[in-house]
């Protein structure tokens, strides 16, 4: 068995690679504007935060689950249907393109130990958390 896989079958990630990629998924989700205006305006209804820490799971999943090459046309469409079938919304901002790109390049860094965007997110986030949540009590 030769190490060349021919670059077609993902290697088995690392348990490190994965908690990684969990977390750049919650961040990346956190920052999307579309999404997050969703969850407040509850256009999911009332379990839209628990939607929305769903799709963050669904994503895990098929980045972590699936051995088959990952296509961001299908990934775009996960969000696509997420977001109409959970938030009763329909997102037409190109948001949905820019966020399964940055999921995409994310996960591929994860496969080969580069933490770099997700390490940029975790630093960028701090004032937004605070920031949002503020916005809540008034």
């Amino acid at each position: 068995m030769g190490l060349d896989n021919g670059g077609h079958v993902p290697a088995q990630p690392s348990p490190e690679s994965l908690s990684r990629l969990s977390e750049g998924i919650s961040l990346l989700l956190s920052r999307w504007t579309a999404l997050q205006m969703a969850i407040e305006n509850e256009w999911g209804g009332k379990d839209s935060r628990q939607k929305s820490e769903q799709l963050a799971a669904d994503i895990f999943s098929w980045f972590s689950q699936s051995r088959e090459p990952h296509y961001i046309d299908d990934l775009e469409n996960m969000l696509d249907e997420n977001m109409v079938l959970s938030f009763n919304t329909d997102i037409e901002d190109g948001s949905i393109e820019k966020v399964a790109e940055q999921l995409i390049v994310m996960h591929e860094d994860c496969q080969q130990g580069n933490y770099e965007s997700i390490e940029k997110l975790r630093k960028s986030n701090f004032g937004k958390v605070a920031l949002s949540q503020n916005r809540q009590k008034s």
